[in-house]
């Protein structure tokens, strides 16, 4: 009780120090020897050791902006290198599937059989998406919402750009509208491609790809690319296209063409195979 009866008095000091700090005043000693000159010599040399550290913190962080600078200027010219001579092995990839394509279908020319041969070889690659097509076209164009509007004046910069699930959707709806041959960029769908981001990159089938991005559908019903279109607009796909367009400002614009191409697709990696039946009539 004498504990909280002294701090309720307003005394917060032990009579115990009281008394001994009394003694010390009495005989001189109310500091430590030396304590006011050693913090006196002390501050100083804290603060020139601060002082050394920052400034070579500084002098380190300045030498090694040239050599980063350097090093990230070689590694973008070896990047642009690569993808250069990347696009050009493709190219000759491509040229050589043709011609080997070409020099099949002359053999297969020969005979009956040949000609059955051949036209189940046709098929089957356009199902795998093995061969260039050609004819008229549907071409989606999608691109991210311009800097200037949209998401990115309301502050929400990430809103605005077009993503791999809004391509999953438009490409998977074009499919479901009787899209028979489709290609993003150039580059060819087949049944196995995956749409995928990494970091700010759109990968299709593991090849970055940068917007704008136009997605071409060939095929469709009766009506062609026209009636192709009417199909993907009215469908859940297309109401996806037109939201991103409202509410984020993503540029999205629906062209047919005469005439469009898209090359084979690269080569497939095999994971279930069975032997076809025989045909009738057909020798062992």
């Amino acid at each position: 009780m004498s504990l909280l009866a002294d701090l309720f008095a307003g005394k917060v000091l032990d009579p115990g120090y009281a008394e001994a700090a009394a003694r010390r005043r009495a005989a001189g000693r109310d500091r430590a020897p030396g304590h006011g000159r050693l913090l006196r010599a002390g501050v100083p040399a804290v603060l020139i050791g601060i002082g050394m550290l920052v400034a070579v913190a500084g002098a380190e962080v300045r030498r090694s902006e040239p050599v980063a600078a350097a090093q990230r200027s070689r590694l973008i010219a070896e990047i642009r290198d690569r993808t250069a001579r990347t696009d050009g092995l493709q190219r000759r990839l491509d040229a050589l599937r043709e011609q080997t394509q070409r020099q099949r279908a002359a053999a297969l020319e020969r005979s009956a059989a040949g000609q059955r041969a051949r036209e189940d070889v046709a098929a089957a690659g356009d199902a795998a998406a093995a061969t260039a097509v050609s004819g008229p076209a549907l071409v989606l164009i999608l691109d991210d919402a311009p800097r200037e509007g949209g998401a990115e004046r309301r502050g929400r910069p990430d809103e605005g750009r077009v993503y791999d699930q809004d391509l999953q959707i438009l490409v998977n709806g074009l499919w479901a509208a009787g899209a028979t041959a489709i290609g993003i960029n150039g580059q060819r769908l087949t049944p196995t491609t995956a749409i995928r981001t990494a970091g700010e990159a759109v990968l299709v089938d593991y090849r970055p790809l940068s917007a704008p991005y136009e997605v071409t559908a060939l095929g469709g019903a009766a009506g062609g690319p026209a009636a192709l279109e009417r199909e993907f607009l009215a469908s859940a796909a297309g109401r996806r296209a037109e939201l991103l367009r409202e509410r984020y400002g993503i540029r999205v614009e629906t062209r047919v063409r005469d005439r469009a191409r898209l090359p084979g697709a690269g080569a497939l990696r095999l994971r279930y195979a069975r032997a076809p039946e025989p045909r009738r009539g057909a020798g062992p």
